[in-house]
């Protein structure tokens, strides 16, 4: 997919969270964008941002933190500066995000039917009388067995899978123009994992939905993104479309990463594990690059203000003033 149309445009933002412990500089001057009907995946270690990126972007940021500059522009609308209000009524309705955990992002204590039936109730003008029927409906969209059955179910009642599709079901009732999905495939079978990632690809395709996809896994990435977004310890370090980074990585980082995916004809021998660790994001002299630490091309020039940015092709970026 090439170049399109922007729906969501993220530029040069950063947040920070105020800690005990002291302020820890979570992300930093971040840009990329997402185009309608276009899915990226945002890839990296545990612990390099990616939820908190998101986080930020619709306001459910912990209270904690705070954004310190840039803007998320959304189908017009600045997110950053949105009101209160102005965000209640877009997250659901415009944009919807699945969480990592579905048995804890679920209420336990409220039959998954009526929590489908509080979306819709919030951010559509369907009657009261017809809040079941379309509940039902948003259930048996993502194929769940019996859902009749299964929307007087309680969460503790499903298994994992089922209550990924519920969450699944709750994100899309109000058909958002962007989907978020923060590891909806943690805890799953290899078997319920696939069945899952299908649906939301299929669903994405028939709504020509703009998805984001935020993954530790590049084999999935691959398999199912236009276009990815690779982040380092608050940083994206370089975005390709898919193909071109997996053939053509050109950040040290992202090749490393690559380098620990298993594939096909792979064996355990050939996985090589990337060194160090990621910065303490509490330092006060956090260097240009975060990777620069872990990095075997590390020159002086890498410690250098601001963060090198260069264009790598038509739309390979990369952060990096020695790429490969």
């Amino acid at each position: 997919m090439e170049n399109p149309v922007p729906l969501l445009s993220v530029e040069s933002l950063g947040v920070e969270f105020r800690t005990r412990g002291g302020t820890v500089h979570a992300l930093e001057e971040i840009s990329f964008s997402v185009g309608k009907g276009e899915t990226i995946g945002v890839v990296g270690e545990s612990g390099s941002g990616k939820s908190v990126l998101f986080y930020a972007v619709l306001g459910i940021l912990d209270a904690a933190g705070r954004i310190t500059g840039g803007r998320a522009v959304f189908g017009g609308l600045d997110l950053v500066r949105a009101s209160a209000s102005e965000l209640e009524a877009i997250r659901g309705r415009e944009a919807a995000m699945i969480f990592q955990n579905p048995r804890v992002a679920l209420n336990p204590i409220r039959k998954v039917g009526h929590q489908i039936e509080d979306v819709l109730a919030r951010h559509t003008s369907t009657p009261s009388a017809a809040l079941r029927e379309r509940a039902i409906e948003a259930l048996a969209s993502v194929r769940i067995p019996d859902p009749e059955r299964r929307y007087d179910a309680y969460p503790f009642e499903l298994s994992g899978g089922l209550c990924q599709r519920i969450m699944i079901a709750i994100a899309l009732a109000c058909s958002p123009s962007l989907l978020v999905a923060d590891e909806p495939t943690t805890g799953l079978d290899v078997t319920t994992q696939a069945a899952v990632m299908d649906l939301i690809s299929e669903l994405a395709r028939k709504r020509n939905m703009a998805t984001v996809l935020i993954t530790h896994d590049l084999g999935l990435a691959a398999e199912h993104c236009d276009r990815i977004v690779v982040m380092h310890a608050g940083h994206v370090v370089e975005t390709a479309p898919t193909a071109e980074l997996f053939a053509h990585p050109r950040h040290p980082y992202t090749a490393r990463l690559i380098a620990t995916t298993p594939h096909g004809s792979s064996d355990l021998q050939s996985l090589a594990a990337i060194p160090g660790y990621l910065p303490d994001l509490r330092r006060s002299d956090l260097p240009a690059c975060r990777f620069s630490e872990r990095c075997d091309r590390f020159e002086a020039a890498c410690s250098e203000r601001p963060l090198a940015r260069l264009d790598a092709g038509l739309v390979h970026s990369v952060a990096c003033r020695r790429p490969l």
